[in-house]
């Protein structure tokens, strides 16, 4: 009988270990001084300092079916920062400073440089807002996962002083929603794009003047993070919306205490010109695309009349898009 191999089954233990050589180095550059473990032990070690109440705040998410974007392309290196910035921005709805990150990574068959790409995004994202990427897991699974497909997952801790989380329980009728401008689809709505559009390298390099550069680009521009910019004024907010999956519709009822209503202008914001070409190429209903899509606004605000002012004033891009009303029959409203 012939000697059997565990590389012979699929799994190639000598492109495991090349890849944890390459991907150490990019981790390692994101630690903070907090980080006990280094880069390689079974478990990550975080000292948490300087906090009298802390308050631990997690997420875990993915990035959805933008990875069979990222595999048609053959570019992987922003899609690691997708995944970091959504985690932060989820997180950072509570008020909560990002502390460190994990990633599972899961393919049929391990490509190490392919594995590096990826990470090196994830390392960038965590530096940006000093976050250390402690720890993950990459799995290679043949069998399991088509040729080329593979599998991402962040998972993120966070932080906050138990008298700062924002819970929107402050957030009443006569308050202010600003809306900050996403970088366009960030992760959600891409199985809808792919079934108008799939991913036929071809028509993904396809150039459209609207958008000024090729369908494949736009698709990939990475999901912006907003924890920069919000921290220094996260005292002024009362409530924030990630405007993900279920878009403004879904997503801003999860900040708004029971019998209140979101009433949103769509005229005081610009829709990006992708969603219009999405749109169009489809003939989807106008509730549809808002149900799906952000629509231009990766993140909503909620604060006083008072703070308005200085909040959109002070965000670069920031619009006044709506106000908070004494609940109707819908918890989000747009005229």
């Amino acid at each position: 009988m012939k000697r059997q191999t565990y590389a012979a089954a699929g799994v190639d233990l000598d492109a495991a270990r090349r890849a944890k050589e390459l991907i150490k180095r990019h981790a390692h550059a994101t630690l903070r001084p907090e980080v006990m473990s280094g880069v390689g032990p079974f478990a990550g070690l975080y000292q948490l300092k300087g906090y009298r109440e802390p308050i631990l705040v997690s997420s875990v998410d993915g990035v959805g079916t933008k990875l069979k974007i990222a595999a048609a392309l053959g570019r992987h290196d922003t899609i690691g920062i997708d995944l970091v910035n959504h985690c932060v921005n989820d997180i950072l709805t509570s008020g909560a400073e990002p502390l460190f990150f994990l990633d599972y990574i899961a393919m049929g068959k391990l490509v190490p440089q392919q594995v590096e790409a990826i990470v090196k995004g994830m390392a960038e994202a965590c530096r940006a807002v000093s976050c250390a990427l402690i720890g993950g897991e990459t799995a290679e699974m043949p069998g399991f996962y088509p040729q080329g497909d593979y599998d991402l997952v962040g998972f993120i801790i966070g932080v906050v002083e138990k008298g700062n989380i924002i819970d929107g329980r402050s957030i009443k009728a006569g308050d202010v929603i600003i809306g900050l401008a996403s970088s366009g689809l960030h992760t959600n709505g891409y199985s809808l794009v792919r079934k108008l559009f799939g991913t036929e390298p071809s028509v993904l390099g396809q150039l459209y003047p609207e958008l000024g550069r090729t369908l494949g680009q736009e698709l990939l521009e990475p999901h912006r993070c907003y924890y920069q910019m919000l921290k220094p004024l996260l005292p002024k907010i009362k409530g924030m919306a990630h405007i993900t999956g279920g878009g403004l519709v879904d997503n801003l009822p999860r900040t708004l205490p029971p019998g209140l209503t979101a009433k949103l202008d769509r005229g005081s914001w610009k829709i990006p010109p992708i969603f219009t070409l999405i749109q169009k190429r489809g003939n989807i209903d106008e509730k549809e695309m808002y149900r799906v899509f952000n629509m231009g606004i990766g993140m909503a605000l909620i604060s006083s009349p008072d703070d308005a002012g200085h909040l959109s004033a002070s965000l670069a891009g920031a619009r006044v898009i709506g106000a908070v009303e004494r609940g109707g029959t819908e918890r989000v409203v747009i005229t």
